[in-house]
């Protein structure tokens, strides 16, 4: 189950993906079966020209996968704002 701390979160699940888990996690989330999210982003992605790609890859990055805290983008913000953050330091 996706809760923490009695709080329901939107994760990547690992069971049930076929790609990155996104739709299988949105589905978990919101009570519904993966399948039909899968054929919302599809039919979202051709009505849209494609732009849903870009959609489904920024949830790619922003929600954290199963078993993980961060996300992808949370874990590079913190490597970049981390190494920059010290580098300044140590110009002083």
């Amino acid at each position: 189950m996706n809760e923490a701390n009695g709080k329901k979160r939107l994760i990547r699940t690992r069971e049930g993906r076929l790609v990155a888990g996104v739709c299988s996690g949105i589905g978990e989330y919101a009570g519904i079966d993966p399948t039909v999210v899968r054929l919302i982003f599809v039919a979202l992605t051709l009505v849209t020209a494609g732009v849903f790609v870009l959609v489904y890859l920024a949830a790619w990055i922003i929600i954290p996968e199963e078993g993980e805290t961060t996300s992808i983008a949370e874990d590079l913000m913190d490597r970049d704002w981390g190494h920059s953050f010290s580098s300044a330091h140590h110009d002083q």
